[in-house]
C-alpha cells in the first residue's frame, strides 16, 4: 500500500463530493489521500441515451483502467453505475452506508394538478434518459411525454429551471448529498416499494486491486456489511438477466424485522422488457437474502399462468390488467356484483372522513355532499389514488393488509377526534372496530352491492377475487376447478373463500394493482 493513496473519481460535482465524503473517512483511520480527476465515455458523449451506448461501464471503465495501470489506488464510484463483474484482477473492497434509494419528481409548480398520480398536470414532458424510470413513469402516466435527459444533477436541474421540461426524474440521494435548494420546484419522493430504484442505488462502492490486501484490511473500518448482504440480491438479479445502465430493471432489497424481532429481507423488483413496455413487478421475503435472487428470477421467468379472471370490470386506470396482457397474459375482467347508489339524506360534519374502497369514494362525492375541511384516511394506494382524482389529499394511508392493524394505526392518528365512515351497506367494518370510543365513529352506508347470480366465469390459470360479495357471486354458478391458482385482496375476501372451502389462496402485499399484478406472477 502506498503512504499517500490516489483516489480516482469522475469530475461531476456529485462525484467529487463522494470522493471528498471518502477522503475525510479515510482520514479519520489514519489515512493520507489525494484525488485526481478521470473523464469516463459517459461523461464525453452527452448527446445520446444510454439505451444508444454501447456495452456497459459507460461511468466506470477509464477508471478501473487507471486502478490496473496503477495511475490510482482506489476508486469510488456511484455502485449502481458498476458492471456486475469486476474486472479482473480489480475488487469491491467496502460498500457505504445507502443514502436514500428513492427517486424524486421534480416539477415546475405550474405543472401540479393534485387529481394526478404523482400530481403532475396530464400530457406532462418529463425528462430522463433512464430506460428504468422511462418504462415506469409510463406504466403510471401513459399520458406523458418523455424526452432525453442527460448531463450531471445541476446541468439537468438547470434545464428544468429553463423550461425545457414540466418535471424531471432525479436519484434523491445525488440530489441530498449535494445540498441543492429545491424551493421553486413542487418536489415528490417517489416510495421505492413502487417506482423502484436501480440496483445498489445510493450506495458508494470503493474499488481497489486484489492485491492490494493492506489497503483491502484498512477499508474494512468503512465496510457496511448489511447493506452489502442486500445489494448483493440487487446487483445478483443485475447481472442474471446480463443488463447494464440500459436495462428497464429496479430492484430493492431491505431489511425488515417480524413481530419477535427477526430479521428478514423484502425485495420488489420492476422489469420490462424495453423501455416503452409495462413492467412486471415481482415481490418476494425471506430471512435468507442469499436465496431470494434467484426466487425473484424465477418469478420474473414464471410463464405457467397464461390467463386471469379478476372479479372486476376493466377501467382507464387498469394497471394491473395492462402489466398482465403486456408480458403475455390475457386477463378477463368482469364484475360479479352490481354497485348501486344509496342516497345520503344527512351528512354529518367530522373531524375526518375515512375510506375503505375506491367505490365508497366515488359513491359519496358523486353526491357532491356538503363536507366543511375534514382530514382524509383512506386503506391503500387505490383508495388513495381515487380521492386524488376527486381533488382530495389524503392525510393518512393504510397500507398493511390486515385492516386491523390499519385500524388501530388511524385510531391512534385521529385521537380524540370524530370519524365519518361512507361505506357499503352491511360493511364488515373492520376499522371501525379498532376504537375503543364508539361515539367517534359515525357510518355512513353510501352503495349496496348486487350479486350476478347467473354469470359464468371463463376457464383460466388463476382467479383473483377483489372482495367477498364477489366470493359469494362466483360460487352461485362457479366452482374453483382443479390446478386453478387463486389470489383474495384482503383479509376479509380469504375469509369468504374459507367458507366456500378453498384453504389454498394468494394474497397481495399491497392494496392495489401492482399488488395484485405481483401476487399473480408469484403464483
Amino acid at each position: 500500500m502506498n503512504e499517500k493513496i490516489i483516489i480516482g473519481s469522475r469530475g461531476s460535482d456529485l462525484a467529487l463530493w463522494q470522493a471528498h465524503h471518502v477522503q475525510a473517512q479515510l482520514k479519520a483511520i489514519g489515512l493520507d489521500t489525494s484525488i485526481t480527476i478521470i473523464k469516463t465515455q459517459g461523461d464525453k458523449i452527452q448527446d445520446l441515451s444510454f439505451d444508444k451506448l454501447e456495452g456497459k461501464g459507460f461511468f466506470t471503465k477509464e477508471i478501473e483502467d487507471a486502478l490496473l495501470k496503477k495511475e490510482i489506488d482506489l476508486a469510488v464510484h456511484s455502485h449502481k453505475d458498476l458492471p456486475t463483474t469486476s474486472p479482473e484482477g480489480l475488487m469491491i473492497a467496502a460498500v457505504s452506508q445507502r443514502e436514500d434509494p428513492s427517486e424524486l419528481l421534480l416539477m415546475q409548480k405550474d405543472a401540479i394538478d393534485a387529481r394526478n398520480k404523482y400530481s403532475l398536470k396530464r400530457n406532462a414532458v418529463v425528462g430522463t434518459s433512464s430506460a428504468r424510470r422511462k418504462s415506469q413513469i409510463l406504466a403510471f402516466r401513459e399520458d406523458v411525454e418523455i424526452r432525453e435527459l442527460r448531463g450531471n444533477v445541476p446541468t439537468r436541474i438547470q434545464k428544468l429551471r429553463d423550461k425545457q421540461y414540466d418535471a424531471i426524474l432525479l436519484a434523491a440521494a445525488g440530489v441530498e448529498r449535494l445540498g441543492i435548494n429545491l424551493e421553486e420546484f413542487h418536489v415528490l419522493k417517489l416510495d421505492p416499494k413502487e417506482f423502484v430504484p436501480a440496483p445498489a442505488q445510493g450506495v458508494l462502492a470503493l474499488q481497489i486491486r486484489s492485491e492490494d490486501n493492506a489497503l483491502f484490511n484498512k477499508l474494512q473500518n468503512l465496510h457496511q456489511a448489511d447493506v452489502a448482504e442486500a445489494i448483493a440480491v440487487e446487483r445478483k438479479v443485475l447481472n442474471q438477466l446480463d443488463g447494464g445502465c440500459q436495462l428497464p430493471l429496479g430492484v430493492y432489497c431491505a431489511p425488515d424485522e417480524d413481530e419477535d424481532g427477526k430479521t428478514f429481507f423484502r425485495s420488489w423488483t420492476s422489469f420490462a422488457q424495453a423501455w416503452d413496455k409495462t413492467p412486471k413487478w415481482v415481490y418476494y421475503e425471506h430471512e435468507d437474502a442469499s436465496v431470494i435472487a434467484e426466487r425473484i428470477l424465477v418469478k420474473l421467468r414464471n410463464t405457467e399462468i397464461k390467463s386471469v379472471f379478476i372479479s372486476r370490470d376493466s377501467g382507464r386506470f387498469d394497471l394491473f390488467s395492462k402489466s398482465l396482457q403486456a408480458n403475455g397474459i390475457s386477463v378477463h375482467s368482469k364484475a360479479l356484483i352490481d354497485i348501486r347508489t344509496l342516497e345520503m339524506k344527512v351528512v354529518p360534519k367530522t373531524d375526518w372522513i375515512f375510506f375503505s374502497s375506491k367505490n365508497a369514494v366515488k359513491h359519496f362525492f358523486n353526491q357532491q355532499p356538503a363536507i366543511g375541511t375534514p382530514k382524509y384516511g383512506c386503506v391503500g394506494k387505490s383508495t388513495a389514488e381515487a380521492l386524488r382524482r376527486f381533488g382530495k389529499k389524503p392525510d393518512f394511508i393504510g397500507y398493511s393488509t390486515d385492516t386491523r392493524m390499519t385500524g388501530k394505526q388511524f385510531a391512534a392518528t385521529v385521537g380524540s377526534g370524530t370519524v365519518l365512515f361512507p361505506q357499503a351497506k352491511e360493511s364488515m367494518r373492520s376499522i371501525q372496530l379498532q376504537f375503543s370510543n364508539r361515539n367517534q365513529v359515525i357510518d355512513l352506508s353510501v352503495y349496496e352491492t348486487i350479486k350476478h347470480n347467473e354469470t359464468l366465469v371463463p376457464q383460466v390459470d388463476a382467479l383473483v377475487f377483489t372482495s367477498p360479495s364477489n366470493v359469494e357471486a362466483f360460487f352461485e354458478k362457479n366452482k374453483i376447478k382443479p390446478g386453478q391458482k387463486v389470489v383474495a385482496m384482503g383479509g376479509a375476501t380469504g375469509n369468504a373463500l374459507r367458507q366456500f372451502g378453498v384453504q389454498r389462496y394468494s394474497m397481495p402485499q399491497t392494496f392495489d394493482d401492482i399488488g395484485l399484478a405481483q401476487a399473480v406472477y408469484g403464483l
